[in-house]
């Protein structure tokens, strides 16, 4: 989605890292929107890590509810969250996080992620974090988990 294109129907989450506007994460995410025909996009989010402790405690007063965080910050960003699921606490990261009344909640999808593919030996990484996006996308816009699509989106 161009910038154009935003409209104030248009919803919005957050990606958060380094190269966050041309990052794996929001290439992939903003595909599987798209495929969908969802009028959503995530909005890229470029830090260096001397700005990453100021946007952690700020999150949970900000008007963001939702970012993925790109693998550079996973470990750093478990440690702003009020909450962890279980494979983020086992883990010690978190693949995204959801701020809920001024709390930030951190989520890792490696339990669900090896649930999803009956062999597992034949899943690469590209395919594992392609499905950690599809995911998310269902959680917070209920995309259709469609793992048929996976090559569809790694291939264009």
């Amino acid at each position: 989605m161009q910038p154009h294109e935003i409209k104030p129907d248009t919803q919005l989450c957050t990606i958060l890292g380094y190269n966050a506007q041309t990052g794996q994460g929001r290439k992939y995410f903003n595909r599987i929107l798209k495929k969908n025909g969802l009028n959503a996009t995530a909005i890229a989010l470029n830090i260096s890590d001397e700005h990453f402790d100021f946007t952690m405690q700020s999150v949970g007063d900000s008007k963001v509810d939702k970012m993925i965080i790109e693998p550079e910050f996973q470990e750093k960003a478990a440690g702003y969250c009020a909450e962890l699921n279980e494979a983020a606490k086992r883990l010690g990261r978190v693949d995204f996080i959801e701020v809920e009344e001024g709390r930030v909640k951190g989520y890792a999808l490696d339990d669900e992620i090896a649930g999803l593919f009956g062999q597992p030996e034949f899943v690469d990484e590209r395919m594992r974090f392609v499905a950690k996006m599809m995911l998310i996308a269902h959680r917070w816009y209920s995309v259709p988990v469609d793992l048929d699509m996976i090559p569809l989106l790694i291939d264009r």
